[in-house]
């Protein structure tokens, strides 16, 4: 394919297209210097950003996935189309002449052409559809019924709202008479194909669906009250050529730059309620198309939140809640912070809307609860928590959330919530959480006879602390001179100490020298992955190896206060010695809960 497009096209696509620009449309680009642009990565999910573009040499580079490129290549995986398309794509955008070979297109290039045609005829009949809603008898029903629900004439034209006319068969003859071929309308989607010439819409009210240039690509189509019963509410388009469900989001070309500049999406449960949104000025919100949350989803919009927040505003019935439970996971997973918005005073956004105005939405908006406290909420009304059997299942299933989050701190202090919320004992919860996860935390290394052996570690917050000390080997000294060996709960974690803490005493602290020592253990695998995949950052090490100090203290000092709480319990008083070693096991437990009182601000 590369052959067809002239040199001098391709040459004028590289030294006119500004790559920052186009990568910018779909991650937050942050400058680092005059030819230097770091983000998240647009191909994977992550919260640090590792994705670097170089304006000058226009390649980007990204750490922690290894994609790499041009600005074409950008466009190619990001659009899913051939070399061709992309030129095709960048040079109509930046207005750069097409040139091929020998003057034109070679004879035996066939380009497929049906996505732009597809394009073309849906976004004629938006405007056939919206004109219809806007300026006829048949579309006053559904004209009505918005009208009612308090959309404004600017909101219905924003979003090209229309009405789909009751004759199955008009839009088939309309089509035809504007010369559209009978094999593109059978592939268009918009046609039963049992019977060709039957509209898939009709009779509805309908939402073009934008893709995030802003153009149609496919539509949805709700039923008007009051509607026959045997109908389905919403019918959307089918996946096609230029239109999957899974990568689509609804309203997203109209949120992208407010979702750009708060760094906040909201994800809600239909088209109503993303329009509803943005009349109210809360205009971040998008919705998934028939479908749940897909990691797709997330790969469109992790770029833009990963430094903010993902709100869900799902409905309260049991369907809304398995979604909003999905959507935190696969939030969480990728290291979206979550916040749950629950409505009040209405079924939807456009009812309190109506009821309240858009003050009243937005103050619910603001009002949204983190995800832990949300679910604490659910397991805790679904399970009698005031019995053993309710709490273990209410932690049960709150467990299979920590398994979520992606940060050790944020697993800890999820568990220690927990613990609080249910009146339950901190260690037996982290013992449960960890005695349900250790099996699975097996890693194979291959030694240095080539021979793989596995060997099972527990990673925890104590041994990612340890890890994590590789991006800046300098905070080791702080590390040593804080804590001992002794100190730490988990064995494997003191191993790892240990062979610092030798090479440390031999003067040999480097990653070769560490790697070398860890030979035959399973910490190998773990610290070349921790630097290959620049998680750690040398710039952030210091507060991590403060926060694992803080955490192995904190967790040392709640072990020493349970020891004298049991024993202050079982003490018997007898004579008055017995009194004044009370009084000293009582003096020791609040010096330790003044410490602990310390350690937790």
């Amino acid at each position: 394919m590369a052959g067809f497009i002239s040199p001098e096209t391709i040459d004028a696509i590289h030294n006119t297209v500004d790559i920052v620009s186009v990568i910018g449309d779909y991650t937050t680009l942050k400058s680092r210097g005059p030819i230097d642009y770091w983000g998240c990565c647009p191909f994977h999910g992550e919260k640090t950003p590792s994705f670097h573009v170089d304006s000058d040499k226009k390649f980007y580079h990204c750490f922690g996935c290894n994609v790499s490129g041009d600005v074409i290549k950008f466009v190619m995986e990001m659009e899913k189309v051939g070399y061709v398309e992309a030129i095709e794509l960048l040079a109509k955008k930046n207005g750069i002449p097409i040139k091929y070979k020998d003057g034109g297109a070679p004879s035996d290039y066939k380009r497929d052409d049906t996505i732009e045609k597809n394009i073309e005829l849906y976004e004629r009949l938006a405007s056939t559809f919206h004109y219809f809603l806007m300026e006829t008898p048949q579309g006053k029903k559904a004209l009505d019924y918005i009208t009612a629900r308090g959309l404004t004439t600017e909101t219905i034209q924003k979003f090209k709202l229309g009405y789909a006319p009751a004759d199955r068969k008009w839009l088939y003859k309309f089509l035809i008479g504007k010369n559209y071929s009978k094999e593109l309308l059978a592939k268009s989607g918009l046609f039963s194909q049992k019977y060709p010439d039957f509209s898939f819409f009709s009779d509805r009210l309908m939402f073009p669906i934008f893709n995030r240039k802003g153009q149609v690509v496919a539509f949805g189509g709700r039923v008007i009250p009051p509607a026959d019963e045997s109908q389905r509410k919403y019918l959307n388009s089918g996946d096609l050529p230029q239109f999957k469900k899974r990568e689509t989001l609804f309203g997203f070309s109209f949120a992208k730059n407010s979702i750009r500049e708060k760094k906040s999406i909201i994800f809600c449960e239909g088209n109503m309620d993303v329009i509803a949104y943005h009349q109210c000025g809360l205009d971040y919100a998008v919705a998934t198309l028939g479908t749940a949350l897909t990691q797709d989803h997330i790969k469109m919009i992790s770029g833009f939140v990963a430094e903010g927040t993902v709100y869900l505003s799902f409905d309260s019935d049991g369907a809304g809640q398995e979604a909003t439970w999905k959507a935190i996971k696969l939030c969480r997973e990728n290291s979206l912070t979550v916040k749950v918005i629950q409505l009040q005073g209405g079924k939807d956004p456009a009812e309190i809307m109506l009821k309240y105005g858009k003050n009243n939405l937005t103050a619910q908006v603001n009002s949204a609860i983190l995800d832990s406290d949300y679910l604490l909420n659910k397991v805790g009304k679904k399970y009698p928590v005031d019995t053993p059997e309710g709490k273990t299942k209410a932690a049960l299933e709150f467990f299979a959330y920590v398994d979520a989050l992606q940060s050790d701190i944020q697993k800890e202090s999820s568990l220690e919530q927990l613990s609080q919320v249910f009146n339950l004992n901190p260690e037996a919860v982290k013992r449960d959480f960890l005695n349900r996860n250790q099996a699975r935390e097996r890693i194979t290394i291959r030694q240095s006879n080539n021979v793989e052996s596995t060997q099972q570690i527990t990673k925890d917050a104590e041994l990612r602390g340890l890890i994590a000390v590789t991006a800046d080997l300098d905070q080791f000294q702080t590390l040593r001179s804080s804590i001992s060996e002794d100190d730490f709960k988990n064995p494997d974690a003191r191993r790892l100490f240990r062979i610092y803490e030798e090479c440390y005493q031999k003067g040999v602290l480097t990653i070769p020298n560490i790697i070398e020592s860890c030979n035959g253990t399973g910490f190998v695998q773990s610290i070349t992955d921790a630097l290959s995949s620049g998680v750690y950052k040398k710039e952030e090490c210091s507060t991590y190896i403060r926060d694992t100090i803080k955490f192995i203290k904190k967790n040392k000092i709640e072990e020493q206060r349970e020891l004298l709480i049991k024993r202050i319990q079982n003490f018997v008083i007898v004579t008055d010695d017995d009194k004044n070693q009370l009084n000293s096991l009582l003096t020791q437990k609040m010096e330790l809960d003044k410490q602990a009182q310390l350690l937790s601000k």
